[in-house]
């Protein structure tokens, strides 16, 4: 992959964690208001951890570190196991469908530099 090529998927995985990162945080606040937020307690560890992973995972991607792709794999499992609970709630909640659309992307552009 040239320079380039892996700058321009770089900053592509750094707005995915962003816009990952601000979906999980809006997700679990949702939740917290929710009817029964016992039955989202689930979704809302899930946001914060993959919040904290891609907000994590976006200050090195800035930085250009290169602890970049080890944060990219933990950064695609957060993604992961959030997006599947937010699947679960998704035809329900708007906002955990929101959230799990933007944690898969996060996840597959994550993978793909941690690759």
């Amino acid at each position: 992959m040239t320079s380039a090529l892996h700058a321009q998927r770089m900053q592509e995985c750094l707005d995915a964690c962003l816009a990952c990162l601000r979906a999980c945080e809006m997700c679990a606040e949702a939740c917290l208001n929710e009817p029964d937020v016992t039955a989202m307690a689930e979704c809302i560890r899930r946001d914060r951890d993959c919040a904290d992973a891609c907000a994590f995972t976006a200050r090195l991607l800035m930085r250009a570190s290169a602890l970049h792709p080890e944060a990219c794999r933990l950064c695609a499992e957060a993604c992961a196991r959030c997006a599947e609970e937010c699947e679960r709630h998704a035809a329900h909640h708007e906002h955990c469908r929101v959230c799990a659309e933007a944690c898969r992307r996060c996840e597959a552009l994550c993978r793909e530099l941690a690759a």
